[in-house]
């Protein structure tokens, strides 16, 4: 007996690291299928009109677009009698741009920067609720309860006991901003912390999946420990 079939994603960005990360992260998830990957509004519109791409069920969309924003894109979207899920992954934090993107029916709302564990929640999360609805003509009320209580879960990420939320968006956004690998020392002397408090927050972006380390070879004395986002 075959299990329930992937979950059919487009990722739409228009930074290219980001989208080719957002695109992997998808791809390192049980339950998912990246179709495709646009770099704007145009590219995203050509792939939900092209006949021979599979039917989008989900779309991970970023608001600032070169070629347009990511509300109108939701808007033609709908114009175009389509109804896919959408949560948006993106660095506005302006409320009027949330509170239009949820009118719009998005299904969660994640600010970047975040980490590996972050955005695994988020689409957890979301295959939960889309597990419960699928292959469904007529549903309960009971159904829709348990399916809504999947996008907005009880449970909270939790970080180990003295490091702070902020600090941790802090290294994150400037280990996945550098295009080498990084050492604590480097961290430490760019955040303005110390080598060791770096290095905590490096190893633990490590142990979520959100960076790797491996010894820098080539230096002298004992090899340093150099770290790269998990792109």
């Amino acid at each position: 007996m075959t299990g329930p079939s992937p979950i059919r994603v487009l990722v739409v960005d228009d930074e290219p690291i980001a989208l080719a990360a957002h695109a992997d992260y998808v791809r390192r998830l049980d339950g998912f299928e990246v179709v495709a990957e646009a770099h704007g509004m145009g590219a995203a519109l050509a792939v939900l009109n092209d006949p021979a791409v599979p039917s989008i069920q989900l779309i991970l969309l970023d608001m600032n677009l070169t070629d347009g924003h990511g509300l109108d894109l939701l808007r033609r979207i709908h114009g175009l009698g389509l109804v896919p899920d959408v949560v948006a992954i993106t660095a506005v934090r302006d409320v009027h741009v949330v509170r239009s993107a949820i009118a719009l029916g998005i299904t969660a709302y994640l600010i970047k920067p975040f980490t590996f564990a972050a955005f695994r929640e988020k689409l957890e999360n979301y295959r939960n609720y889309h597990v419960v609805l699928a292959d469904r003509s007529q549903t309960s009320q009971d159904a829709i309860d348990r399916a809504l209580s999947q996008l907005r879960p009880t449970g909270k990420l939790t970080l180990p006991k003295g490091m702070l939320p902020e600090t941790l968006s802090a290294v994150a956004d400037w280990l996945r901003t550098r295009e080498y690998p990084a050492s604590a020392t480097e961290a430490a002397a760019q955040l303005a912390m110390s080598r060791v408090t770096a290095r905590r927050y490096l190893d633990h972006l490590v142990e979520t999946g959100s960076a790797s380390k491996a010894p820098r070879h080539g230096s002298p004395g004992r090899p340093e420990l150099e770290y790269s986002w998990s792109r």
